[in-house]
C-alpha cells in the first residue's frame, strides 16, 4: 500500500481531497465515485464505476449492482447507509470501454488513496473483495492461482476479515451456469456473514 497520502488526515478532508483528484485526467474523465463513514463497519471494494454509474455518481447503479444486493441480501436503503457500509472501488472513476468491457481499473488510484482511506475506517469488520482487481491489491499472494480457486475457498479469508466475490457483472452469467457451487454454498455463506450488519 503507499504512502503517498498522509494517514493522519481525516476522513471529510480525504474524502474532499479524493473527489477532487485529477491524477489521471489526461487518460480519462475524472468523477471519482465513493461513499465513506468514520462509523462503516462492512466495506465493499470492487473494481471500477461503469458508465452508468459514472453518469449518476452513485456507486453500484446498474444491474451489477443489483445482482450483488440480492447475493447480499441487502436492500437498497441498507446497502446505501454509509453509517454501516463503506464502498470504495480499486478505481474511483470510469476507466473508459476496451474490446471487451470496461478498461481496468487504473492502479494509480488504489496505491493513491486506500492506504490512507482504511486508516480512517477503524470499524470495519468484514470487506468484500469484489472481482480480480479488488482480491489482487487486498490478498495480494495470498490469492489462488484463479479468481475462481480463490471464491471456492472463500472460508479461508473470512478470519482476516476479507470476503472475495467474483463480479457480479452480466457479462459473469456465464461463469455463474458454470459453476452452481458459487450460488448453492458462497451466497448463502455471505449472507450468513452479512447478518451481523443487520
Amino acid at each position: 500500500m503507499s504512502k503517498i497520502i498522509a494517514t493522519d488526515v481525516q476522513l471529510p478532508e480525504l474524502l474532499s481531497s479524493i473527489r477532487e483528484c485529477r491524477l489521471c485526467e489526461a487518460h480519462l474523465e475524472p468523477r471519482p465515485v465513493l461513499r465513506a463513514s468514520a462509523t462503516a463497519r462492512l466495506l465493499i471494494v470492487g473494481q471500477a464505476p461503469g458508465k452508468k454509474v459514472h453518469l449518476t455518481g452513485i456507486p453500484w447503479n446498474d444491474p451489477s449492482g443489483d445482482r450483488l444486493r440480492l447475493w447480499c441480501n441487502l436492500d437498497k436503503k441498507s446497502f446505501y447507509d454509509e453509517c454501516h457500509v463503506a464502498i470504495i472501488p480499486a478505481a474511483f472513476c470510469y476507466p473508459g470501454k476496451g474490446k471487451s468491457g470496461d478498461l481496468p481499473p487504473p492502479p494509480i488510484c488504489a496505491d493513491t488513496w486506500h492506504g490512507a482511506l482504511l486508516a480512517q475506517l477503524p470499524n470495519i469488520e468484514l470487506t468484500l473483495l469484489v472481482g480480480q482487481y479488488a482480491q489482487k491489491w487486498y490478498l495480494g499472494a495470498r490469492r489462488k492461482a484463479t479468481l475462481t480457486d480463490t471464491v471456492r475457498c472463500f472460508d479461508e479469508y473470512i478470519s482476516s476479515g476479507f470476503f472475495p466475490l467474483p463480479h457480479p457483472s452480466p457479462r459473469n452469467t456465464l461463469w455463474l451456469k458454470r459453476n452452481p457451487w458459487f450460488e448453492q454454498d458462497v451466497v448463502p455463506a455471505l449472507q450468513d456473514n452479512l447478518r451481523r450488519f443487520e
